[in-house]
């Protein structure tokens, strides 16, 4: 499975939501305005994974649970997104639960 078309279909499976390039990275909009997921095909190391936005806590809770599948990234870290590896097993309902969380914290808010 390419990991970036799997990503790109559970990110295009949400509402009103667009696909184009930033930072020339493939990156999801909701509404064409508002980031939610950006891929990472090797942008800032060596790695390939992706960013998303996350309700409050949930980047410290994985990356304390779980520092080899999760990480906080660069530039967004600081505001509570969510680093997710690619280059390892990857659990792909659970990248489909936390891109649907990416895109209600975007469209609606935090909870």
């Amino acid at each position: 499975m390419d990991p970036l078309e799997e990503l790109r279909r559970l990110c295009l499976a949400q509402p009103d939501v667009t696909e184009r390039l930033s930072h020339g990275e493939p990156t999801w909009f909701v509404k064409g305005k508002k980031t939610f997921v950006m891929f990472a095909d090797h942008h800032h190391d060596d790695r390939l994974a992706f960013w998303c936005a996350a309700p409050p806590g949930t980047q410290e809770e994985l990356v304390a649970q779980d520092p080899a599948c999760f990480f906080r990234p660069p530039y967004v870290g600081h505001r509570g997104w969510l680093g997710v590896y690619l280059d390892v097993e990857v659990d792909w309902a659970e990248v489909g639960e936390l891109v649907a969380d990416a895109y209600r914290t975007v469209r609606y808010g935090a909870p």
